[in-house]
């Protein structure tokens, strides 16, 4: 069983998977390690301490934004109209794939390595996707044949297109284009 940390520690850790994430999508898996830390204003004793290998602090940092992204699902269902909901979570999820783009080179050994990691994403990832699509089928927003693992994989392919053309306006154009196909 996981202890809790202390307030400041968990601030501390907060700060340095989120400085972390902006790293890795800007510069890569090869981020300077002492640029994260100083962005997170703390020592590189205390990135260190938490995370004693660069795999682990990729592993955290891509849990940590696996974990917020789904967990916004939710968030955005109760608080905007089912149709803004999932622009929203695609617009963030294309994000998301960003930061994991930068971790490229690293993810695919961390994901063999760490078991269950992949199959945690994956359904993560799925049951967000299925809440905002049940969501709007329920409104009669959306289409009720769409399927969530479709979903995924067109965001994907949105992700891949536009990073590969460095626009990351054309994924917001091409995700106005996906989500008047889902519409119903």
């Amino acid at each position: 069983m996981r202890r809790s940390l202390r307030a400041d520690a968990q601030a501390n850790h907060d700060r340095l998977l989120e400085a972390a994430a902006r790293a890795f999508a800007q510069e890569g898996a090869d981020a300077s390690l002492k640029a994260i830390a100083a962005e997170a204003g703390v020592g590189i004793g205390t990135l260190y301490r938490r995370f004693p290998a660069r795999e682990d602090l990729i592993e955290a940092t891509y849990r940590n934004e696996t974990d917020r992204l789904c967990a916004s699902a939710g968030k955005l269902l109760a608080e905007h109209p089912p149709l803004t909901a999932l622009r929203a979570w695609a617009e963030a999820f294309v994000d998301y794939m960003l930061t994991k783009r930068g971790m490229a080179d690293a993810l695919p050994a961390i994901l063999a390595a760490r078991e269950g990691l992949r199959r945690h994403s994956r359904d993560a990832l799925g049951e967000a996707v299925t809440a905002l699509l049940e969501g709007g089928i329920a409104a009669g927003r959306v289409r009720s044949d769409a399927d969530p693992s479709d979903v995924l994989m067109a965001l994907g392919g949105i992700t891949l297109i536009s990073g590969h053309e460095q626009q990351r306006d054309l994924a917001s154009r091409l995700i106005d284009l996906f989500l008047d196909g889902l519409a119903a």
